[in-house]
């Protein structure tokens, strides 16, 4: 060690302890994204450790080449096209794809985090969540890099996030219903926790105004992006007299439930009732009337995302957002009223 109190040469854990002042097992522990590590003495290691240049030790060789992608359910049509944009980039980089359901609603808990950090995967994606600092701090000490799909929330400036231009497209799908004078819009937008249902609605709200329509708060809801949540706001949605005359739903599976809501209500789409929906999956395009959607780029984003862990810069070194682009799909589920 130099006369500055940097380390010289080749740089040890021993070393790093020294220059932190604190013991050899800590180092380790950190290194290791142990959790028994107090988060102020965790800084001080990192900070040592990238002060003085530690390499960790490379991955071990004849351990599998694992490419983690954590969902917190796997009920939703769209994480099949997910799944398809990780397992590309796995494949071309002589990688397997390990699927995890985390069982929570947004952040994976204690039990997933002690997996991976067992685990060793090249890296992780992490699909509509959110990720403590505690959690990014551990990640980051094992050299476990991570790139989050559609946060669940905004995400801060150190975590890297693939997502998509939700405000854009909702207020493409709004503004398609304005230009077809349809005056009474109902929106189904998702979770009201989350930034792309948020955003969503926001971009309905701009059209809306840009179209000088006023929003009746009663025309507002807030589903799950599921068939039955859509199937039971459009229920009530469609119950009375005043009922819209279209309904943007934030999630093509939302649609799918508003569509059998016209139908056992009695209504034709697109006659009586037009139908937005939202991601543009497979299935949007064999239902009946086939759906106008909003195109998201999922398979891409998760490519897109998977890639971003194999680049020069990995786990946030120099974090960035990608945002990709959504257009409106046309087809037959939408009309001007009826007079």
């Amino acid at each position: 060690m130099g006369e500055d109190g940097k380390i010289s040469g080749k740089v040890t854990l021993a070393e790093v302890a020294r220059v932190a002042g604190v013991s050899l097992p800590t180092v380790s522990k950190v290194v290791n994204g142990r959790s028994d590590v107090s988060p102020v003495t965790r800084a001080k290691v990192e900070r040592a450790l990238e002060a003085h240049g530690y390499r960790r030790r490379p991955r071990n060789p004849t351990r599998p080449a694992l490419l983690e992608l954590v969902f917190h359910e796997l009920e939703s049509i769209w994480a099949m096209e997910l799944i398809k944009g990780v397992e590309q980039v796995a494949r071309e980089n002589h990688a397997t794809v390990v699927l995890t359901v985390s069982g929570t609603r947004h952040a994976p808990g204690p039990e997933w985090l002690e997996g991976v950090l067992k685990r060793r995967p090249l890296g992780v994606v992490l699909v509509f969540s959110t990720l403590p600092g505690d959690v990014r701090a551990r990640l980051r000490s094992a050299s476990v890099p991570f790139v989050v799909v559609d946060p669940a929330g905004d995400p801060d400036p150190d975590v890297p996030s693939v997502g998509s231009a939700n405000w854009a497209g909702g207020l493409a799908a709004t503004r398609h219903l304005t230009a077809r004078h349809h005056r009474r819009i109902a929106i189904i937008t998702g979770p009201q926790d989350m930034l792309c249902s948020r955003a969503r609605l926001d971009g309905y709200r701009s059209a809306m105004a840009m179209a000088s329509l006023d929003v009746d708060p009663r025309l507002v809801r807030f589903g799950d992006f599921h068939v039955q949540g859509g199937f039971d706001h459009a229920m009530s949605l469609l119950d009375g007299p005043d009922r819209p005359t279209a309904i943007f739903a934030g999630s093509d599976l939302q649609a799918l439930g508003v569509l059998e809501a016209a139908r056992l209500k009695g209504l034709r789409v697109p006659q009586d009732l037009s139908v937005v929906g939202y991601d543009d999956v497979p299935l949007a395009q064999w239902s009946s009337p086939p759906l106008t959607t909003v195109h998201q780029p999922l398979r891409r984003m998760a490519e897109e995302a998977s890639r971003m862990l194999f680049g020069p810069e990995e786990s946030g070194k120099a974090a960035q957002r990608i945002e990709l682009a959504t257009h409106l799909v046309e087809r037959q589920s939408t009309a001007p009223p009826s007079a």
